[in-house]
C-alpha cells in the first residue's frame, strides 16, 4: 500500500483535484473539509504527510498545523489564497515545511509532496547509512535518534530546521548562500530562497542563541550567506 497523505481543504474543487492527483500517484488519500475531522483523523490514523489549507470554517490551518506539530515529526505542506509573506512566514513558524500559493499546478504539489517525503525518508534514517553523531560547540545533534542537545538539554526542531543544521554542522565554517541551502535541503530550483531560509535560520537562532541578534554560533556573513561557528565568536 502507498504512502498515506491527509488532505485538508473547505473548497471541495480544490480538494478533490489534488486527492485524484494523489491517488494517480498511487498514495492513498484521506480528506476532509474541516479541521475537526481531520484532527480526529490524525489522533487515530498513520499518516505521512498533510496538505493543509490556511482558511478552514472551523480550526484555521496555522492552528491545525501546531496541533499536528505537538505530536508528529512528518512534513506538512501549507496552501494559501494568500501571497503575503507575513502568512508564509506563519506557516513556516507554526511548523510547516513548505507553503503553495492559489492557484497552483496539481503537478506542482506532486512534485513538493514527493520532494518532502524524500527528505523525510532520508531525515528518519531510511536511507542505509550507520548513525552519526555531530558536534560543534555545545550543539550536539544525534542523527540516529534525530535529536538536537544544547549544554545536554534537548531542543525540538521541525524537519526542516533539523536538516538546514544538520548540513551546516557538518560543514563548520563553512558558508552556504540561501539558494545553496534550498537546492540541498528541497531538492528543488531554489525560487523564493531568501526569505524560506531566512525565516527558518532565524527559528534555529531563537532556539540556540542565549541573544539571537548577537549569535554565537549561527551566523550570517553579509552578502554570501550563512555558516556554524563553534560559540567563540569567530568571525
Amino acid at each position: 500500500m502507498g504512502q498515506t497523505v491527509l488532505v485538508v481543504d473547505d473548497e471541495v474543487e480544490i480538494a478533490d483535484l489534488v486527492e485524484l492527483y494523489l491517488k494517480n500517484e498511487g498514495f492513498a488519500v484521506r480528506k476532509f473539509y474541516n479541521g475537526h475531522d481531520a484532527l480526529e483523523c490524525v489522533r487515530t490514523e498513520e499518516l505521512d504527510l498533510a496538505i493543509l489549507d490556511v482558511m478552514l470554517p472551523d480550526i484555521d490551518g496555522f492552528t491545525l498545523c501546531a496541533r499536528i506539530r505537538e505530536e508528529h515529526f512528518w512534513p506538512i505542506i501549507m496552501l494559501t489564497a494568500k501571497v503575503e509573506d507575513i502568512d508564509k512566514i506563519m506557516g513556516l513558524t507554526i511548523g510547516a515545511d513548505d507553503y503553495i500559493t492559489k492557484p497552483f499546478n496539481p503537478l506542482e504539489v506532486i512534485a513538493r509532496v514527493k520532494a518532502q517525503l524524500r527528505r523525510y525518508a532520508y531525515l528518519g534514517g531510511i536511507k542505509s547509512q550507520p548513525p552519526k553523531s555531530l558536534q560543534v560547540g555545545d550543539i550536539e545533534l544525534d542523527d540516529d535518534a534525530k535529536q538536537v542537545t544544547l549544554c545536554g538539554e534537548p531542543v525540538a526542531f521541525t524537519p526542516t530546521e533539523y536538516e538546514i543544521l544538520k548540513l551546516l554542522m557538518q560543514n563548520p565554517g563553512k558558508v552556504f548562500s540561501s539558494k545553496e541551502i534550498y537546492s540541498k535541503i528541497w531538492n528543488d530550483a531554489p525560487i523564493g530562497a531568501e526569505g524560506t531560509i531566512a525565516v527558518h535560520i532565524r527559528h534555529i537562532r531563537e532556539k540556540l542563541e542565549i541573544d539571537p541578534g548577537n549569535p554565537r554560533y549561527l551566523k550570517v556573513v553579509w552578502g554570501k550567506g550563512y555558516k556554524l561557528n563553534g560559540g567563540k565568536n569567530e568571525g
